[in-house]
């Protein structure tokens, strides 16, 4: 009798430990536990940061915030995101209905099908762009029709939408695009022939890096760093010598986007110079949201020991972008 309750003792014991390991393989598995390691400080307010932005008051807050989750794939906060697919603010739902999308959130298509009903059509084409990504490729030409349409704000993002798609069969649709009386739309439909990595966009692109106009050298860098060609390369090389600090930043992060750290010692430059500091509000503001984000496509030890100073600054959309470089760095 006692040596029965002994072996039923052990077995139990047993038991126990292999529960216990099988507990930690799914806590770890599911992102709760990341191995043995604790969640550091930084990872931790990145995360709150986040969390705070997608209540913000301000919906360009909000926008930017969801944009960090879709590009960070942040899923723990998708049915935060889900509940903004209802927000009031048209800006908001656009962009929840493209993080919808772009992770695949398959939870949320009961109301992306809602959507495809808005009263709006930027958010009604935004749904179609994640029922596309859901498989339904039906809706890709509710996408490419608005590509027409009067109003250029609808057709900048439908031509942005074609570009996330890679939908090479709307790349003729796209050139057209290119000779838009609106700026801004020809502008989009050039970033997203080079999302196709269409290589007869680059003299296109190349035009826009030598613009007198700051803005635009900006707008053709990051199209440079979607083409990501080794041409487009080189062409990035040669804005790290910008006069402007904001076009070096913007070109020092796009080469991070393609493993080139080259311009490290710009931004490294232009935090321990602290040129920010006889700069207006918005002009710091701005800078510091850059060198943000060159830090997260960079990823070098010397240039994350700023984010947490980063993570303290004043700007809500400073803290933000530090935030997303905490995520893409994978500080934890």
């Amino acid at each position: 009798m006692k040596k029965d309750s002994i072996t039923t003792q052990k077995a139990f014991l047993f038991l126990c430990i292999i529960l216990s390991i099988f507990l930690s393989i799914y806590i770890q598995g599911c992102g709760i536990i990341p191995g043995n390691e604790k969640i550091s400080p930084l990872h931790t307010e990145a995360f709150e940061t986040v969390n705070q932005c997608l209540s913000y008051n301000d919906p360009t807050v909000r926008v930017n915030a969801i944009e960090v989750v879709a590009m960070t794939n942040q899923l723990n906060f998708m049915p935060k995101v889900n509940n903004l697919l209802q927000d009031e603010y048209v800006p908001v739902r656009f962009a929840a209905a493209l993080a919808v999308g772009d992770l695949r959130y398959i939870q949320a298509q009961k109301m992306i099908n809602q959507l495809l009903k808005d009263n709006d059509i930027n958010v009604v084409i935004g749904a179609s762009y994640a029922m596309v990504r859901f498989g339904n490729n039906e809706y890709l030409e509710i996408i490419r029709q608005t590509a027409t349409d009067s109003d250029p704000i609808i057709r900048a993002n439908s031509a942005l939408l074609l570009g996330k798609l890679g939908d090479r069969y709307s790349l003729n649709l796209l050139h057209q695009m290119l000779q838009d009386p609106d700026d801004k739309v020809g502008y989009q439909a050039a970033e997203a022939i080079a999302m196709m990595r269409d290589e007869s966009i680059y003299e296109k692109l190349w035009s826009m890096l030598i613009s007198a106009y700051a803005d635009v050298r900006v707008i053709g860098i990051r199209a440079m760093g979607d083409l990501g060609t080794k041409r487009a390369e080189d062409a990035l090389l040669s804005m790290l010598d910008d006069p402007v600090p904001e076009v070096r930043l913007a070109a020092a992060e796009q080469l991070g986007k393609l493993n080139n750290k080259s311009g490290e010692s710009q931004v490294l430059e232009i935090l321990q110079k602290n040129i920010t500091l006889n700069m207006d509000y918005q002009a710091r503001q701005q800078i510091n949201i850059l060198v943000a984000l060159a830090i997260g496509q960079i990823k070098s030890p010397e240039l994350m020991k700023y984010l947490p100073q980063l993570m303290k600054n004043e700007s809500i959309y400073v803290r933000l972008a530090a935030a997303k470089a905490v995520f893409q760095c994978r500080i934890r």
